[in-house]
């Protein structure tokens, strides 16, 4: 007995373009609303700084961090999601989010950071390459199973 197979998907070009056009309107304020995020990431960390190295402000940073390893590829810094995934990796359990080597969580910040000041976009960029591979490699070091 033959299976039928389901309705193709049919997809109006027309709301393509007008998708594609929403977005690239939108796409003025991907600066500014990754600026807003780092500025999120930048606040949980100085938190850390103030209140201490606890749960609550350890999680208040992974979720900053988690935020931007969505955003930074949508705003135009795939980077940025690549670094801000690696910091995930490090702190993304309690456990883990104790025992992380705090010198190494604010490299993860600082790089963020530097990324967006410097206009480093991807790793297609040697400085960028370099350093996502530093980063991973300290993070294996630290979490060989992660």
């Amino acid at each position: 007995m033959p299976v039928e197979s389901p309705k193709r998907l049919q997809i109006d070009p027309e709301a393509i373009a007008r998708a594609e056009e929403a977005l690239a309107a939108m796409a003025v304020n991907f600066e500014e609303w990754l600026r807003v995020e780092i500025v999120r990431l930048q606040d949980a960390f100085q938190a850390i700084g103030g209140q201490g190295r606890n749960d609550a402000t350890m999680e208040a940073l992974y979720h900053r961090a988690h935020d931007l390893k969505g955003l930074g590829s949508t705003y135009g810094y795939p980077i940025i999601s690549q670094i801000a995934g690696t910091l995930c990796r490090l702190i993304d359990t309690v456990e883990k989010r104790r025992a992380a080597p705090f010198d190494l969580v604010e490299v993860h910040v600082e790089s963020i950071k530097a990324a967006a000041r410097n206009k480093i976009t991807s790793d297609e960029d040697a400085t960028g390459r370099a350093l996502v591979k530093a980063l991973e490699s300290k993070v294996r070091t630290f979490d060989p199973e992660g």
